[in-house]
């Protein structure tokens, strides 16, 4: 088959089409990052090579002096950006050019909002930096070879970004990729070579390959390095500013946002190794997908070896970006010599050590910005109760909760607080969750504790039920549900328990009444008992102590388990009309139905679902009509 023969036109997966329209209107007042975009891509290709080359040195192909290159030409209203790395096979071009392969695409283009600003920032945060070449160009063209490949094999890509590209086989000498931007008319100012060397120098000096350009001026020979082309993580920190870190930061991470905070180290002695690591501004969309690995680089001897090398940090950090350099691990390591590595060990602990003292420094010197630190990635830092048993303590001191305590649906009260605000006679933190904040701070479970004054915290987070299940004290207090179980508030509820008993207990009317409820209800509750926690509510659904709770069985039944019902007990306030009326209650059909209605709204007020919404309706129906006739009467 020719050349010509293997060339094809192939349309724009949609995605990419609704991308590129949505990069030119939304990033043109900062378009110069797509030089910077094109450089990283570059500069990833070369770091690829290098690792490939540990396994096969053919495939430097006699050249392992790799660099960047970048150059224009005024004449034909170009911009070239070259590179000698690893280059791509025409499957990779289709691929990685044609298509955005990368989960999250869907809730991507849900979450814009027609505002550019705020639609900017998605882009960056979805990490799609190629297609920012079209917010200048109105056509690129690719010509790439994958290093080991004959020449013959090259490709070239080629469009307009209006819908469709252009793919055929080329013949190309050398590999690596170049990518050639034909600059829009009135897109002159990159055509300038100091204009170059300011964007390359402010957004890419961090890049430890040589990034060089034709020298210019008076008496200029051959060409120039215009980066500082070392490893920003083996310069001393004190050389280091603030907006090195975070170009850096935006490289590794592809991020178009500055990280919400960084740490760099260097550990010395038995164990070598350099670490510097970010928490990102923003939570990607694929961040609560455990399975997906992030952004941890490993380094060995500056040489890349690996991205998202999941040994060096847990899964409950899966949201922490950056670089580990090690001078004790072999050029040829493997994810599986990773698994079992007692060097990884250490590096993976200290880098848990040195993420959790950054965020509890945050917390305390900074507690807007740890807000905002949670309120993005609080729920992947709750797994790590689970994860990590042995750093329960020091997770939990981080975090943070809605509580009644202000009634604000912020999650911003730490366990430290609310220990802190106790009642000299309380001996638990007391906690409810629930599916949405105003179910929480509206469960009927939190009158007694409102009346006594008691704090209780507001738990909204699916991952609680499971939190708690595995947390179970916090500074020698026992975390407990007020919604299982027989409620002990000690001393504190001591008067309450003792009224709700004798009625329970030396009341013939309420025991009988109790038991007349369970014969209508029969098994959809456990039982019904008399209870001190109402004060303003005729009843409440609790689960007994070894059951599931009523909402982790809702999480389960959601996802699609299969989930053994447990009836949950009916428990009703001895001194509620409602009650008082149901006492005196012969008609047993109107007894039924109140019976029902009782254990519906229960149900209702737990953010539960009725099985049959249509009879609740009815007998509701049924009772204002009633009502309605004993009135006129």
């Amino acid at each position: 088959m020719s050349v010509e023969a293997k060339q094809e036109t192939l349309g724009f997966q949609a995605e990419v089409q609704q991308l590129l329209d949505l990069m030119i209107h939304s990033l043109y007042s900062n378009k110069e990052i797509f030089l910077r975009e094109l450089i990283s891509n570059a500069s990833d290709a070369a770091d690829k090579l290098r690792f490939a080359a540990l396994q096969d040195d053919s495939l430097y192909e006699g050249d392992s002096d790799l660099k960047i290159r970048v150059e224009y030409d005024k004449k034909h209203h170009t911009l070239s950006v070259i590179d000698n790395g690893i280059g791509m096979t025409r499957s990779e071009v289709v691929g990685n050019l044609g298509t955005i392969a990368k989960s999250g695409t869907k809730q991507f283009f849900e979450s814009l909002t027609g505002d550019q600003g705020k639609d900017a920032k998605l882009i960056g945060q979805f990490g799609v930096g190629f297609y920012s070449v079209f917010i200048v160009a109105d056509k690129v063209e690719v010509q790439t070879r994958r290093a080991g490949a004959p020449r013959g094999e090259g490709v070239q890509w080629v469009s307009e970004g209006k819908g469709e590209f252009t793919v055929k086989t080329i013949d190309r000498p050398k590999r690596g990729t170049r990518v050639t931007l034909y600059l829009r008319k009135d897109e002159k100012e990159f055509l300038n070579g100091q204009r170059l060397r300011g964007i390359i120098k402010h957004y890419s000096d961090h890049i430890s390959l040589p990034i060089v350009m034709d020298a210019e001026g008076k008496d200029a020979k051959g060409e120039e390095t215009v980066n500082s082309a070392t490893a920003l993580w083996i310069r001393d920190k004190k050389d280091i500013n603030e907006e090195e870190y975070h170009e850096f930061y935006k490289h590794v991470a592809h991020d178009f946002d500055p990280p919400l905070s960084y740490s760099h180290n260097k550990v010395e002695g038995k164990l070598e190794y350099i670490s510097l690591l970010f928490i990102p501004s923003r939570a990607p969309f694929d961040l609560w997908d455990r399975q997906q690995r992030h952004g941890i680089k490993l380094y060995v001897k500056r040489v890349f070896i690996m991205d998202d090398a999941e040994q060096l940090i847990p899964s409950y950090l899966r949201f922490v970006r950056g670089m580990v350099d090690s001078n004790d691990l072999p050029l040829n390591v493997s994810r599986e010599i990773l698994q079992h590595n007692k060097t990884i060990d250490s590096i993976r602990a200290g880098n848990v050590k040195k993420i959790l003292k950054l965020l509890q420094d945050m917390a305390k010197k900074e507690p807007e910005k740890y807000q905002k630190f949670w309120d993005e990635f609080g729920r992947v830092l709750k797994e790590g109760v689970i994860d990590d048993p042995e750093k329960q303590e020091e997770l939990a001191c981080l975090f943070r909760y809605a509580s009644s305590y202000d009634d604000k649906p912020e999650q911003c009260v730490s366990l430290e607080d609310y220990v802190s605000r106790m009642q000299p006679d309380q001996k638990a933190i007391y906690y409810v969750i629930a599916d949405t904040f105003a179910t929480a701070k509206n469960s009927p479970h939190l009158e007694i504790f409102r009346k006594k004054g008691i704090e209780v915290l507001l738990m909204t987070d699916p991952i609680d039920e499971w939190v708690t299940n595995h947390l179970s004290e916090f500074n020698g207090k026992s975390l407990q549900s007020v919604t299982r179980g027989e409620l002990e508030l000690g001393e504190l509820g001591k008067e309450d328990k003792s009224a709700a008993s004798e009625a329970d207990t030396e009341d013939p009317s309420i025991k009988k009444l109790s038991g007349r409820i369970k014969d209508v209800l029969d098994d959809k509750v456990k039982l019904v008992r008399a209870t001190n926690r109402l004060t303003s509510s005729p009843a409440c659904l609790v689960s007994d102590h070894h059951d599931m709770g009523l909402n982790l069985e809702r999480i389960l039944k959601a996802s699609g388990q299969k989930v053994p019902g447990t009836a949950p007990i009916l428990e009703i306030n001895p001194g509620h009309p409602v009650i008082e009326r149901l006492k005196c209650m012969d008609e047993e059909e109107v007894f039924s139905d109140w019976s029902n209605i009782l254990f519906e709204q229960a149900l209702l007020s737990e953010g539960g679902q009725l099985e049959d919404p249509a009879g609740f309706v009815q007998r509701l129906n049924k009772m204002f009509i009633q009502m309605g006739r004993d009135r006129n009467e």
